[in-house]
This record gives structure tokens, C-alpha cells and sequence, in this order.
């Protein structure tokens, strides 16, 4: 083996004027929501720590340092190839792109450029440079749309992962802070950076250091410790025998599947306080369960009630263990698929909101009954759906870090309370909330929020068909099915068609971006249709949904159930036979009023006391 090198560097020093390649077997970039929504979490996490608005820029300097792993390079005179790593350098690059975009209009914007690529005789080239993604990060880097359809899988992905990033970069750090952040985030964070000169010596220690033969996962060595503690040997083996089998149906469940469920179930039924988000709060319970729940968990056994010599630790693992962790892949299926009597968990699964599962588990007792612990879970479901569609209408971020201290208040409060005590406080919840449909009457579409639109769309149109007497169509207009759906504007991009009502283009892209001027239509109907005005667009409206159809005369004729669903809820639908501003506005109402009802609060009440 010839010379090994390793070096601690800081992102600006990794990718600074460095080009990088990826060995062809490994080009496949295959992250998902929940890896970069934990990058996410983690680096403002660490920032927000240090973070004071008071502080000149150069305090940064001090704030706390973040070690974000280690990559393994294969340097010849010709490139630095990649060997590991490539997934975190990849959503680093994502990442730095964001930021750039998210500079825009700043008046003077930290320069990420030269992280991100570099030019040589007028030509730009991506630091970190794969062939078939050329187009797609071309596209991210200048702020332009780009088709995915027909591009590789992995291309896909990568533009799926910026859109992820751009939805869940938390809204506190996109003003004020942005610049403190990326200073943080070039100086502060730090890899390690193992170099070898040959490509056998950079496999061999790739596999070296991937090879865990010996290593103990937290989840075994929390088993380890339990089963120590149980003293009847009939016992402790029939306690194995269970956690074998539970721990092997959450492994096939998915990946991270495992360690989620300890950190919801111990977090939902034992965390009493969690870190304070100031510099120098020490981690809390909440906190140090995320981190390392086989530890906090040894460290705290009495104080959870596993007293030594008693029976304890066997009714851990054969009642809480097993309770918990069954209403878990319950969940776990909920969030993957609708199922009768969870739908609201798969809502906000799509939402990307992971806090809910501590939250789903917090009112459950081993004492509930199946039928009780269902409507404890949907209940708590209907609550998070509701909250998470107020912030979405009032374009409030629901990102992790921007949640995390409220739903941890919320799980704290609602730990162990019957379905009517649950319903009661979970409304008070909602009533406290300043923020409702009521408080912002120009919803609209942005770039960071039209995935979050297009799940709202989909759930008003839904809600519209099935009032009606059809059959729901949700999964297919989130697409989950085979025919891909869009947000469709009513009015084509063209401000010269309406100059009457609007002076400046700018005001007339403001109101046509208004919830009011969206549909949810096939991908397919959009290429088609979509460039048309109003008057030839209408006709074809009335082929596809309900929402859609109501602007059309004819879908008030002969259409028993839509009128009576109209008529009952005194909602105001009408035709609209050409569509101007008053127009776009009234429908505004329309949908406003729409949220009242499918997002009702009354409903907790309604549901646990029935």
C-alpha cells in the first residue's frame, strides 16, 4: 500500500477549486426526503445553537463546529475520483446551490459560486462533475425549470432532493441569518478527507472502514442491557424471541425504520424537556433519546420505573415493547398507502412531516384497546393535518427544525389522555393559533411551496368529488398512480392578454399565482391546453374533475350530486364564462371557504365524542 494521507478540511477548503469525478458504478445519487431532511436538520440544528441576531458576522468564528463525516479520494494526476461519499458531497452541492438562489435581490450575497463550479477559457464545469447530470444542475444553478421526464433515475432523484431542500430550508434562516449561516456553514463544518494514490488502496480502506462485523448497533446494545436485566432465564428468552421478531419486521419495514421507532415511542412516553435554542443550552432528554436512546435509556431506567431485580424489564419488552412498536409499523404502513381509519397519517406523511409519529404515539396506553388506540391515532392525525394546512395556506415553513419545540410541547401535553380529554385539548390547540385560513387572503404558489399546493389541491378536489357521491381520486392526484398531475394556472403566462386589468407584468403574475387561478390537472392536458386563453380552455375543463368542471355552466345541469353538495354546504360555487380579476378572486373565496371545511377544527370534538 502506498502513501494514505488524511486531512480535516472544511467545505469551503474541500471544494474549493477542486474538480471531482465518480467512478462509474457509483454514479446512482440516492438520497431521499428523510437524508436530506435530517442534513437539513442537523446543520441548522448545530447553527442555531451558536446563532444570535446581535452578533457581528466574524462571531460566527466561535459558533459550534460540525463534523459531517468522512470521504475516501483516489487521486491521480489525472482527477480526484470519488470513491465514498459521493451522497453527501452531492446534497453539499444541492445545498450551496439553494443558498446562491436563496440570495437573490440580497444587496451584498456571500459568494458560494466557486464552490459550486469554476471557469477556465470561458468555459463553466461543475466541481463535482457527472456527465448526465450536466443539464439538470444547469438548470437547478440558473433558477430554471427542467423536465425530468425520460432522464435517468438518478437524475430524477437529484432534482427531486433540490426540490426537498428548497420546501424544507427553514423560513428563520432566509433573511437576517442567511449569511451567518453560510459563513457557519463554509468555515465551521468539517469533513475528513482520506486520500489514497492508487485505486486498490482506496477500496481497501473504503471496505475496512465500511466493515461493521464487530460493531453494535444502539438498538443491540439497548437489548443487550435489557435482557441482562431480566433474571428468569424462561423469561428473558421468551423476551428475546420477541424483540427478534419485532426488530426484523422494523428492519424490513425500510431503512432507519428501527432506530425512528425507538426515538418516537421513548421520546413520546418519557421526554420532559428538551435543549433551549440558545448558545450554550445543554441537550435534554428529548434531545440526547435522538442521539443516543441506549445510553439515556441505561442512564435513566428508574427514573422510567425499571427497577433492578423486579419484573420491570421483562414488561418493557413483552407489553411497552411490544405495544408500541406494533402501532409503529401500523404507522409506518399508514404513511406509505391509505388505510381505512389512518388516511389523515398518510397526509401528512407526504407533507414530510416526521414529528407526528411521537406525537401519534403519545396518548396510547398498553391498556387501550385496539379500537381505542385507532381513534386516539386518528384523532391526533386530524390534528396535525390541520395545523400543517393553516401554515401551508399562511406560507409558514413545517420543517423540522422550525416545528420540533411546539410538537414537543404538544406530545408532552397529550401523553396518556383518553380520546376526550385528547379532543378537548387538541381543539383548545387550534383555537390558540393565531394563524387560520381567515388570515391570509392571497394564498399563492412559489417555487418553495408548490409541492405543499399541489398536496392542498389535491385534498380540496378530492374532498369536492367524494361530498358528491364519487370515488376518491387523491392517490391518483398525488400521483400515486399512473397518470401524472400538474398545478395548472387558469390563466397562460401571458400578461399582454390582460394589460386591461393590469399595468405591470409583475402584478399580473402576483394574482395569477393565487390559489384561486390553480387546478389540478393531468401533466398531459397542461402540454396540451395550457398555453390557451380562458374561452378555449373552458370546454375542456368540463372533462376532468369536479373543481375543475365548476367553472363550466354545464356541470350544474343534471348533476345531482355536485348541486346538492354545493347547496348543502352553501359554498359558492358558479360558472364563470370568462375570468378576469373579480374572477380569480372570488374563486380565491371559494377555495378559502373550501379549507374551512375540509380543515375544520369542530371536527376533533365531533370525532371523540362520538
Amino acid at each position: 500500500m502506498r502513501e494514505i494521507l488524511g486531512k480535516a478540511k472544511t467545505v469551503r477548503e474541500l471544494l474549493k477549486g477542486v474538480k471531482y469525478s465518480i467512478d462509474y458504478y457509483q454514479r446512482e445519487y440516492k438520497w431521499h426526503d428523510k437524508q436530506i431532511r435530517e442534513l437539513v436538520d442537523d446543520l441548522t440544528g448545530k447553527f442555531l445553537e451558536g446563532y444570535d441576531a446581535s452578533h457581528p458576522r466574524e462571531k460566527v468564528a466561535e459558533y459550534p463546529h460540525y463534523f459531517l463525516g468522512s470521504i475516501i479520494i483516489s487521486k491521480t494526476d489525472a482527477a480526484s475520483n470519488i470513491v465514498d461519499g459521493q451522497q453527501r458531497l452531492t446534497s453539499l452541492t444541492l445545498l450551496l446551490v439553494l443558498l446562491r438562489n436563496l440570495q437573490a435581490g440580497f444587496p451584498h450575497p456571500v459568494n458560494v459560486d466557486e464552490l459550486i463550479l469554476s471557469e477556465k477559457y470561458g468555459k463553466k464545469s461543475f466541481n463535482l462533475h457527472v456527465d448526465e447530470r450536466m443539464a439538470c444542475m444547469e438548470a437547478l444553478y440558473g433558477g430554471l425549470a427542467y423536465d425530468t421526464a425520460d432522464r435517468p433515475e438518478s437524475v430524477r432523484n437529484l432534482h427531486d432532493r433540490y426540490r426537498t431542500l428548497e420546501e424544507y430550508f427553514p423560513e428563520e434562516l432566509r433573511g437576517h441569518a442567511m449569511p451567518y449561516f453560510i459563513d457557519w456553514l463554509l468555515e465551521n463544518v468539517h469533513l475528513v478527507e482520506i486520500t489514497a494514490y492508487s485505486d486498490d488502496d482506496a477500496y481497501t480502506i473504503f471496505e475496512s472502514m465500511n466493515d461493521r462485523g464487530l460493531s453494535l448497533s444502539p438498538t443491540e446494545m439497548l437489548k443487550g442491557y435489557l435482557l441482562a436485566n431480566i433474571t428468569d432465564p424462561a423469561q428473558r428468552q421468551n423476551a428475546d424471541t420477541r424483540w427478534r421478531s419485532r426488530i426484523g419486521q422494523l428492519d424490513e419495514a425500510g431503512k432507519d425504520v428501527e432506530s425512528d421507532f425507538f426515538k418516537a415511542w421513548l421520546r413520546s412516553r418519557y421526554a420532559t424537556k428538551i435543549r433551549e435554542r440558545r448558545k450554550g443550552a445543554r441537550p435534554e432528554d428529548f434531545d440526547r433519546i435522538g442521539t443516543e436512546y441506549h445510553r439515556w435509556l441505561r442512564n435513566t431506567s428508574t427514573e422510567i420505573g425499571l427497577q433492578p431485580g423486579t419484573g420491570d424489564f421483562y414488561r418493557f419488552i413483552d407489553s411497552d415493547f411490544d405495544f408500541y412498536s406494533r402501532w409503529y409499523l401500523r404507522l409506518i404502513d399508514a404513511s406509505n398507502a391509505p388505510i381505512d381509519g389512518l388516511e389523515h397519517v398518510l397526509y401528512n406523511a407526504q407533507n414530510g412531516f416526521t414529528l407526528q409519529y411521537m406525537l401519534l404515539l403519545a396518548p396510547l396506553t398498553t391498556s387501550d384497546s385496539d379500537t381505542q388506540a385507532l381513534r386516539k391515532v386518528d384523532l391526533v392525525a386530524r390534528y396535525v393535518d390541520i395545523l400543517l394546512a393553516r401554515r401551508i395556506w399562511n406560507s409558514r415553513s413545517i420543517a423540522y427544525s422550525t416545528m420540533q419545540y411546539a410538537m414537543f410541547l404538544v406530545m408532552r401535553e397529550i401523553r396518556g389522555l383518553d380520546l376526550d380529554a385528547l379532543g378537548k385539548h387538541l381543539h383548545a390547540k387550534l383555537a390558540e393559533d393565531g394563524e387560520t385560513f381567515a388570515t391570509n387572503d392571497r394564498p399563492r404558489v412559489h417555487q418553495q411551496n408548490r409541492h405543499a399546493i399541489h398536496r392542498l389541491l389535491a385534498r380540496v378536489t378530492d374532498y369536492v368529488e367524494t361530498r358528491s357521491g364519487q370515488a376518491s381520486r387523491y392517490t391518483e392526484y398525488v400521483n400515486m398512480g399512473k397518470v401524472r398531475y400538474e398545478v395548472e394556472h387558469i390563466w397562460a403566462d401571458h400578461p399582454e392578454r390582460h394589460t386591461g386589468e393590469f399595468t405591470h407584468p409583475a402584478d399580473f403574475a402576483e394574482h395569477r399565482n393565487r390559489l384561486g387561478g390553480l387546478l389540478l390537472l393531468p401533466k398531459s392536458f397542461n402540454a396540451s391546453y395550457g398555453d390557451l386563453p380562458y374561452a378555449d380552455k373552458l370546454p375542456h375543463y368540463n372533462t376532468q374533475n369536479l373543481l375543475a368542471r365548476s367553472l363550466h355552466p354545464q356541470c350544474y345541469g343534471h348533476n345531482p350530486g355536485f348541486v346538492g353538495f354545493a347547496q348543502s354546504t352553501g359554498l359558492p360555487f358558479r360558472p364563470h364564462g370568462h375570468f378576469a380579476k373579480t374572477d380569480l378572486e372570488e374563486r380565491t373565496e371559494l377555495y378559502r371557504r373550501l379549507a374551512q371545511v375540509v380543515w375544520d377544527p369542530q371536527d376533533l370534538l365531533r370525532y371523540a365524542s362520538n
